[in-house]
């Protein structure tokens, strides 16, 4: 489980006055699904308007609902081994994400995987952020406890020409579990849009597939309004 407040440490941080934020890379991919061009530069070289959006897009991931939206994943031993995403991950974490050719690498897997009808931009941010110690009273105290360095992940369906708009998919990694990095797990987004009662809204939805009389059922729970709904949808 994520603990949220161990999120919002992370997302207090994402201001113009405040933030670490060392480099961010990214891609445009086109609606056919081919690659459209890249960037990657250090992240105070951007206009101040242009900061204040990328932090923006990069603070959706963390401050989005914790455990719901926002969920913790593992990598087990078997699966963090040379060539696997855990390690092209930690390499790019590694390397504050100035090795193109480890970028080119990821955005191809993202670009396989990711299915969408639409223009959209992959963004990825690189961050050290100094950890201040906690007293026993929990008052912060000036030292540094550990640099906690990261890299944000966010899926952005394009608004305009090469213009980012809110997440849809996204990670950050490595998680951030205890005030500490969290190697063996990744916290994944997913930001989910759908139509209700013909009015869009934005909620997290999570299904549950059933039989009834030999007839399949889609059991729907989500949040609407910050109140749980239940919706039973047949199939066929």
């Amino acid at each position: 489980m994520i603990n949220r407040e161990d999120m919002l440490e992370l997302t207090r941080r994402m201001t113009l006055s405040r933030t670490s934020f060392t480099r961010i890379a990214g891609c445009y991919v086109d609606r056919d699904g081919d690659f459209d061009g890249s960037f990657n530069t250090n992240f105070l070289k951007l206009s101040s308007p242009e900061r204040t959006k990328k932090l923006a897009l990069a603070k959706e991931i963390p401050f989005s609902p914790t455990n719901v939206n926002l969920k913790k994943y593992e990598f087990p031993q078997s699966v963090r081994k040379p060539g696997s995403m855990w390690q092209l991950l930690m390499a790019m974490k590694e390397c504050g994400l100035k090795n193109d050719a480890l970028m080119d690498t990821f955005y191809d897997i993202v670009m396989e995987k990711y299915r969408a009808d639409k223009e959209y931009a992959i963004l990825v941010f690189h961050d050290r952020f100094d950890i201040p110690s906690k007293a026993s009273d929990k008052g912060r105290l000036w030292e540094s406890e550990e640099v906690f360095e990261y890299i944000i992940c966010a899926v952005c369906p394009l608004s305009g020409e090469y213009e980012p708009g809110k997440p849809e998919y996204g990670f950050l990694f490595p998680a951030f579990t205890d005030r500490s990095a969290d190697l063996n797990h990744i916290d994944i987004f997913q930001y989910l849009i759908a139509y209700f009662l013909g009015n869009m809204y934005h909620f997290q939805l999570i299904g549950l597939f059933l039989y009834v009389n030999n007839r399949p059922f889609l059991i729907l729970f989500y949040n609407l309004h910050r109140v749980i709904h239940i919706s039973f949808v047949r199939l066929r």
